[in-house]
């Protein structure tokens, strides 16, 4: 059984929690998850301003919906633990750039794209990483853009920058990643894991042409009104 309690997360941040300053730690750990959060609130509000003005301009939402989350103190410390590092949250800011994440799911290929472009066009955004797994997809047919970003936090003692990961994807995308998450193939035997992983890959081509058949049907309807 899993205890959440704040001194369950401190202990699990590596602090000492029965040191007389615990209480500045437990005001240390507040800071850092309001940190990313306010990170996520900016991200969230360049989306929607940017959906907004789009769908007003060109008639089309780019934008179907949009997640966001700040990975768990145990899912931090896994991590650092998996990578050799030093955990804390000092180290976690320093070395993890997933501790806050927004899924961006859009209608179509080219909206991921464009709204991947106009989001990192910001000038107050500076691009750490991009990953183009649409293009160069996943050995499991995984496909998708990440876009490791720096947004600015602005706090009473200045602009901090902190990294969110933005993963953009279509509809279609984000329905075969969820239940590919949901299929336990991990644990199972070489032979077995293999048929599931072939069959997934081969669905998740089947997805892309899909993907890429509706973002055509879509262009030749917007073209048949135009013309009409």
């Amino acid at each position: 059984m899993v205890n959440n309690s704040p001194l369950d997360i401190l202990k699990n941040m590596a602090f000492n929690y029965e040191d007389p300053f615990m209480t500045l730690q437990m005001k240390s750990f507040m800071e850092f998850k309001q940190l990313y959060e306010a990170a996520l609130r900016e991200i969230n509000t360049k989306l929607k301003n940017l959906e907004g003005e789009f769908q007003l301009r060109f008639d089309h939402k780019p934008i179907h919906h949009t997640e966001s989350r700040i990975k768990e103190p145990h899912s931090i410390v896994a991590k650092l633990k998996q990578r050799n590092l030093e955990v804390s949250m000092a180290s976690a800011m320093e070395h993890l750039d997933d501790i806050a994440g927004v899924r961006v799911v859009c209608p179509y290929v080219d909206d991921v794209y464009l709204v991947s472009e106009l989001l990192m066009s910001q000038d107050d955004i500076r691009l750490i990483r991009l990953s183009d797994y649409i293009k160069s997809p996943k050995e499991n047919g995984y496909r998708s853009v990440h876009i490791v970003l720096e947004v600015p936090v602005f706090l009473t003692i200045g602009k901090k920058y902190v990294r969110v990961e933005v993963q953009l994807r279509t509809i279609a995308m984000d329905f075969w990643a969820s239940l590919e998450h949901d299929i336990r193939y991990k644990r199972l035997e070489n032979s077995d894991r293999e048929d599931l992983l072939l069959r997934l890959k081969l669905v998740a081509q089947k997805i892309h042409t899909l993907d890429n058949e509706m973002l055509k049907i879509f262009q030749d309807s917007r073209l048949f009104n135009e013309n009409k």
